[in-house]
């Protein structure tokens, strides 16, 4: 198997619009399709992790409404499955107010699954002379585990999640060592560099659109202008991953590359590495190599975090991915010092948490470039948080499974409690 390959199928793809939203958009438009009509009413049921990124994120195309059931209801109505992950992409006004109208009517539902661990969203359509169609997305954001119509099933299959078999991606990526990563980014052809290359044209380009709004990237760039901040190479990095993530979280109808699955994870992945790395002088090759790297290790710790998890993926999982992407611009495949590099972030944000989509996700984003920038140059110069300090562990996949476990197992209830303080806040 070919893990970078297989990661940048899976993982790595333009999304337009916070990809939590846009999937149950995505599972609606599998019933619809299925159908065959315009649905009269629908369900939704959707795991905490879900539920909590779609209830305060913007829409694209929507001027500014949010909510996943509005996505949802956009995705009725547009019944296009094949777009993908850019399926929001064919909204226009006129669809967007008759998906406003079917909100409104209470002709749709939305609740938290019960007893779901891992991504999972579901919806049940309902048409004409009862008819219905249902489909599942598990396990990650675009595979559907079940479509049916009129219980006549069209499509099924386990989740990935279930299914234990060692040739399934997931299972080689959680066996994987950083010296297996390391070469899988080493050995990247011409194809997955082209890819690669494709995704930061497509970030930079949402970082450009975000310099317009007044968000946390013109705040970073209002503290240089004042002399408060320089503008060095961290200053101007943060500057472009928060201006990338304001678009996002602002609704802007505009695609970004992502990484495990996120739009914002992408962000940090992709531009913080190539950032740096052109500021430095790096060869192009070897930047590139250095964002496959960082997409690898952005998916290896969702293998032990979970695909939405109580700690911020931005920040965390992608913040991992780019700091060790810096030293390995710099030292190569050197395991010790990008062991010390993932072993200093995990360190210093490993407990940042998750409390959904929305614009708050750029600060977080601010805070993952920052430290992922001097945790590298750290690590890059030999020093190091070691595991005789709190959960560090005596190798850089021994931090990650231990920040894992904490993860799912010691915050095991942090999304059921967000979600209620959340949804409290919308009764008031």
């Amino acid at each position: 198997m070919n893990l970078l390959k297989e990661v940048l199928a899976n993982q790595v793809y333009p999304a337009m619009g916070c990809t939590e939203p846009v999937s149950v958009a995505l599972c609606a438009a599998y019933a619809a399709k299925a159908l065959g009509e315009t649905p009269l009413k629908a369900s939704f049921k959707l795991d905490a992790g879900t539920y909590k990124n779609g209830m305060g994120v913007r829409i694209p195309n929507t001027e500014g409404e949010k909510g996943n059931l509005l996505a949802g209801a956009m995705g009725l109505l547009i019944a296009k499955p094949e777009l993908n992950m850019e399926i929001l992409s064919a909204a226009n006004k006129d669809l967007v107010a008759r998906a406003k109208k079917m909100v409104q009517a209470h002709n749709l539902s939305m609740q938290v699954a019960p007893g779901v661990h891992g991504f999972y969203v579901e919806c049940e359509a309902e048409g004409k002379d009862n008819s219905r169609a249902h489909c599942i997305i598990a396990g990650s954001h675009t595979q559907v585990v079940l479509l049916s119509v009129n219980d006549r099933i069209l499509q099924q299959e386990k989740p990935q999640s279930q299914q234990n078999t060692a040739v399934l991606y997931k299972e080689a990526l959680r066996k994987a060592s950083l010296a297996d990563l390391l070469a899988a980014a080493e050995n990247a052809d011409e194809q997955d560099l082209a890819y690669i290359k494709k995704g930061v044209e497509m970030n930079l380009k949402a970082a450009e659109l975000g310099q317009a709004l007044q968000k946390v990237g013109f705040y970073i760039k209002e503290l240089v202008r004042k002399g408060l901040l320089q503008m060095d190479l961290i200053s101007s990095t943060k500057i472009l991953t928060a201006c990338a993530a304001d678009a996002r979280m602002d609704g802007r109808a505009v695609p970004v590359m992502s990484s495990g699955e996120s739009g914002n994870q992408g962000v940090v992945t992709i531009l913080v590495p190539w950032k740096v790395g052109k500021e430095m002088g790096v060869e192009e090759k070897t930047i590139l190599k250095s964002i496959a790297l960082s997409h690898l290790l952005n998916g290896y710790v969702k293998v032990f975090t979970g695909e939405l998890a109580p700690i911020c993926g931005c920040a965390i999982a992608a913040g991992v991915g780019a700091t060790a992407a810096i030293v390995y611009q710099q030292r190569g495949t050197c395991v010790p010092a990008i062991t010390l590099a993932i072993n200093n972030i995990i360190s210093d944000i490993g407990g940042m948490l998750c409390d959904g989509a929305k614009s708050g996700c750029a600060l977080k984003v601010v805070s993952s470039t920052d430290s992922a920038i001097r945790c590298a140059y750290m690590a890059i110069n030999d020093y190091g948080i070691t595991d005789v300090e709190g959960f560090v562990g005596h190798t850089a996949e021994e931090t990650i499974q231990n920040l894992g476990n904490i993860s799912s197992q010691g915050m095991s209830r942090v999304d059921p409690m967000i979600v209620d303080i959340m949804e409290e806040k919308s009764k008031q």
